[in-house]
């Protein structure tokens, strides 16, 4: 009787623990950065977490032939510090940009292909996006038209550096 109960109790726990662990991996993965624009290699995405200031979203870029032409047809996703919410104001001087007067990027005139890099937009930040960056020079980023303001359908997650 106690064989049998034990496989079965065994049985019952096991279950118990893949099914929790089959959730926690709808809402959680590890994301490897291969990019020089953040310093960390190992990201841990929270899939449902909301994004506040400063911390690191990850996100699908938008499509454009200047993305296409630097990281293929099939992008990987892309993580950037949140520099911006909801409601902040972006403006520009030159090619410096600033939220809420605070200067937070300046933007560089050309790719290191040389391409011509389009600034990004001001002015207030529609709700549900985000103005994303770096301060790493050669960040994609939302000082670029190419990229602009980061929306909730382009979040993957948010992402907590672990190495």
């Amino acid at each position: 009787m106690w064989p049998r109960f034990a496989l079965l109790a065994g049985l019952g726990a096991g279950a118990l623990a893949l099914t929790a662990l089959h959730g926690f991996a709808q809402s959680h993965a590890l994301m490897i950065n291969a990019s020089p624009s953040l310093p960390h290699w190992a990201i841990w995405l929270e899939k449902d977490a909301a994004p506040a200031r400063g911390t690191i979203v990850l996100f699908a870029p938008p499509p454009s032939e200047l993305l296409t032409a630097h990281f293929g047809k099939k992008p990987q996703p892309f993580g950037k510090h949140v520099l911006g919410m909801p409601g902040d104001v972006v403006t520009r001087q030159g090619r410096t940009f600033a939220i809420n007067g605070e200067i937070v990027a300046t933007a560089k005139p050309k790719s290191r292909k040389g391409e011509v890099l389009a600034l990004g937009p001001t002015g207030t930040i529609p709700a549900g996006c985000y103005y994303v960056g770096t301060d790493h020079p050669d960040s994609f980023d939302s000082r670029y038209a190419a990229i602009g303001w980061i929306c909730a359908d382009r979040i993957l997650g948010v992402g907590r550096p672990i190495l």
